[in-house]
């Protein structure tokens, strides 16, 4: 009983002191949270357009990518801080990018599938162009399903950043890790409960916009 009040689940004495250092771990987080997936949409953008237009190719794609899913963060971490440095922003980005991709590329793979085909020869018949096509109306119709993809990867990839410590590149995570190593709980408690509260922000966020660039899904769950 003595120990645990000397050391308590949190010290907002602590969280005081050390409010730099706190601020600077959520910047950090968010930023490599944000760096990779914007380099997953974009990756994921280019491998679900080849799916699409080359069908035979989403067997090896999708492969691939739950092979990169399934490896270990760790692991990946630990094999790629040789090559681009171990307090590298790349060698944290590259590998978080990579987790994303599996449920980026099925999500908007699923998405053009699910645009029913009347609507596509609606679309042919009215002269539009492939493109044209495929930005002002395939895309809008897969969009419920590419944003629930990007909320997903988004979500899983704020708890991944905090794996990068490992690495120098956490975020939060070196909180958390701080707290592990000293067995000072409130590093800890405050590294984990921001590290939640972020992940549900940028849920919340995504999840209006998500609102905004569909508003047929908000008429349709209306009625």
């Amino acid at each position: 009983m003595i120990a645990e009040a000397r050391n308590p689940i949190i010290r907002w004495e602590w969280v005081v002191d050390e409010w730099d250092q706190i601020r600077a771990a959520i910047t950090e987080h968010l930023t490599l949270t944000v760096l990779a997936m914007l380099l997953g949409i974009v990756v994921s953008a280019v491998l679900a357009a080849v799916a699409l237009r080359f069908r035979w190719t989403m067997t090896p794609i999708t492969a691939t990518t739950s092979l990169i899913y399934t490896l270990p963060s760790v692991a990946l971490f630990a094999l790629l801080a040789p090559v681009f440095g171990n307090l590298a922003l790349t060698t944290a980005v590259i590998p978080l990018a990579g987790y994303t991709l599996l449920i980026l590329v099925t999500n908007t793979v699923a998405g053009f599938q699910a645009v029913p085909k009347s609507v596509r020869d609606a679309a042919d018949g009215m002269g539009l162009t492939p493109t044209r096509r495929v930005l002002s109306v395939e895309l809008p119709l897969a969009m419920p399903y590419i944003m629930t993809g990007v909320r997903i990867a988004t979500v899983s990839t704020v708890g991944l950043v905090t794996v990068a410590a490992i690495i120098g590149q956490g975020g939060l995570g070196r909180l958390i890790f701080n707290g592990l190593s000293r067995a000072f709980w409130t590093p800890m408690t405050v590294g984990a409960g921001l590290s939640i509260i972020l992940a549900l922000t940028l849920d919340a966020i995504l999840l209006g916009i998500a609102a905004l660039v569909t508003p047929w899904t908000r008429r349709k769950a209306a009625t």
